[in-house]
């Protein structure tokens, strides 16, 4: 597969919300019951995505990675919590495309723009997402001990964070 990145715009966010529909419910399904992962719907994340764009436009950055003119992954960067990091708040891979580069393209590209905002970078990973941790691990990510229950439509999830040194 030859993908290539870009910078997104508000034309790419409704189908941004679908791939996060699908690539979610593919990395997911071990994890959530199903149900969990059908709501919500992929309207509403490109919705969501959306209204989160229309405010951190200007201090976030959204790749995509599209493969003839089909997007089939994303990240979304920017300044974290933490003072002087830069944080991944998202990567997604289509589930056809998984295992083809585009995941790994679309990191290194994250990590040139990490190295604009911060000294280092953070992402939190859940922590029974074991291809996940695996994929940041082999990228030099390593788990820094901090933990956090998050919900995914309503249900408690664990989560690990994750840092790089830049």
């Amino acid at each position: 597969m030859t993908a290539s990145l870009r910078i997104g715009n508000d034309a790419d966010l409704p189908p941004v919300g679908a791939l996060h529909f699908r690539s979610r419910a593919d990395a997911y399904a071990h994890i959530l019951p199903a149900e969990t992962l059908a709501a919500p719907p992929a309207a509403a994340l490109a919705a969501w995505w959306a209204e989160r764009w229309k405010w951190e436009r200007d201090t976030h950055r959204l790749t995509v990675a599209e493969d003839f003119d089909r997007i089939v992954g994303f990240t979304y960067v920017g300044p974290s919590e933490i003072e002087g990091a830069a944080e991944l708040y998202a990567i997604h891979v289509d589930p056809v495309v998984v295992g083809t580069g585009v995941g790994r393209l679309l990191m290194e590209n994250a990590l040139e723009q990490f190295g604009e905002i911060g000294d280092h970078a953070v992402l939190w990973v859940l922590e029974a997402n074991e291809r996940a941790r695996r994929f940041y691990e082999r990228g030099g990510w390593k788990a820094d001990g901090e933990t956090r229950v998050e919900a995914i439509s309503g249900q408690p999830v664990p989560q690990m964070r994750y840092r790089r040194e830049l």
